[in-house]
């Protein structure tokens, strides 16, 4: 199951997320959505300990719709640090979504996150 997140929800569940998050913008009425939610969910059932899945209800969200300037739906955005990294959109069915799919999961699943973190003696030589 997709987790569901709506304008409330969004910074807690999306923007301060320590890991990845693909945010898949739908509505109830959306044909191509419907057809493309087992891939989404077996990208979920691969990925989910390195990318998050969410799903907004795009006609009930209208303030997200707006931010992200929604053009059509399905819209799929990967969000990491609060910054869209890719957007999917206007894909023609599932054999473009899954090609999407499978390039995000070989980049954020293959390669290590490296963060460079400080050490003391740097701290000391831009003190001084």
């Amino acid at each position: 199951m997709v987790l569901s997140v709506n304008e409330r929800t969004f910074t807690q569940e999306v923007l301060e997320c320590e890991i990845p998050v693909l945010v898949n913008f739908e509505a109830p009425w959306c044909g191509l959505c419907r057809i493309i939610q087992p891939l989404l969910l077996q990208f979920q059932t691969q990925c989910s300990d390195q990318i998050k899945l969410v799903g907004i209800n795009a006609d009930q969200n209208f303030k997200l719709s707006t931010t992200y300037r929604l053009k059509s739906l399905p819209t799929l955005l990967l969000i990491e640090n609060g910054i869209v990294r890719k957007r999917l959109e206007s894909f023609r069915g599932r054999e473009d979504l899954f090609l999407a799919l499978e390039e995000i999961k070989l980049i954020y699943t293959n390669s290590p996150k490296t963060y460079k973190i400080p050490r003391t003696a740097d701290l000391e030589c831009r003190s001084a």
